[in-house]
């Protein structure tokens, strides 16, 4: 598994019963998880006295109980970047904190590359993987289909000291902007994406990612440049195994550029526990 353990602002405090209570900066947070499906051994007073717990609707999503007064938003560090967390109607805060594996991975990988690079981040969301690129000296489009989720991470960006730096922002549907990318003989040296398990196309297109993520990386492969560093896939899709996405990139990539692939999982260590909590998979291809 590949941890994601030089948190500072974050930790994992404990786990059990299907939720975990996370320290983001100066508040505590009690969220559902559904990898959690061993027993709570004791609900402990920081249990019971958290900042806020979400609570899950019968009819689908849920909502957030403040127990203490939260901000609007505030600010977390993971070593030279910053984010803004603002807990959502969605369970989620606005970051993944357990991608921090992948970004000390990426950031190590562009500082070496001893030559310009050009990354593309696709389903970028607020734009961890952005910052990490951007803050390693790289140049990056990041693409989202969300409006809210382009302005987050250029808030994010002017946190980190980033805003001025070569990150050009896209709103539009991935699939699209990859088939005009092609078109135009725009090359990256990086591609990074996250794809979601379902999703809906600009024109009523149903996207599966069991049936569609091999064609979409293999469209990807196209606007690669001659000499790629890295693709990098992450995965929250339930039942998936790792090795389907090095399986998936060996196939794409391996006949033209080479290289060297590598799945695992990636997930967070449980400070009470000392267990590691199961967040997600990965696959990479590097030159």
């Amino acid at each position: 598994m590949q941890v994601a353990e030089n948190w500072k602002d974050y930790e994992v405090l404990d786990t059990g019963s299907g939720e975990k209570l996370e320290r983001w900066g100066g508040f505590v947070l009690r969220r559902p998880d559904p990898q959690i499906i061993w027993p709570l051994k004791k609900e402990t007073e920081l249990w019971r006295k958290v900042s806020a717990r979400y609570h899950r609707s019968s009819s689908g999503g849920g909502q957030w109980e403040e127990l203490v007064k939260l901000p609007e938003h505030w600010t977390i560090a993971y070593k030279e970047l910053r984010f803004r967390i603002k807990p959502t109607s969605f369970k989620h805060t606005g970051l993944f904190p357990e991608q921090a594996a992948n970004w000390d991975w990426m950031m190590d990988k562009i500082r070496k590359a001893g030559r310009p690079i050009r990354v593309l981040n696709l389903f970028a969301y607020t734009g961890g993987a952005t910052m990490a690129a951007s803050a390693a000296g790289a140049e990056v489009v990041h693409v989202d289909a969300a409006k809210g989720m382009i302005q987050w991470a250029k808030e994010n960006a002017a946190l980190s000291g980033l805003a001025e730096r070569p990150i050009r922002y896209i709103t539009d549907d991935v699939f699209k902007f990859v088939a005009r990318e092609e078109r135009r003989g725009s090359r990256y040296d990086a591609i990074i994406m996250d794809p979601p398990s379902y999703g809906r196309g600009p024109n009523g297109e149903m996207w599966k990612l069991e049936n569609d993520l091999y064609r979409f990386v293999d469209s990807c492969t196209r606007i690669l440049s001659d000499s790629p560093l890295f693709f990098l896939i992450n995965s929250y899709t339930t039942g998936l195994s790792a090795t389907v996405l090095t399986n998936i990139l060996s196939l794409a990539l391996r006949d033209r550029f080479g290289g060297t692939m590598t799945s695992d999982e990636i997930g967070l260590p449980i400070t009470e526990s000392g267990l590691n909590l199961p967040c997600g998979i990965l696959g990479r291809w590097e030159a």
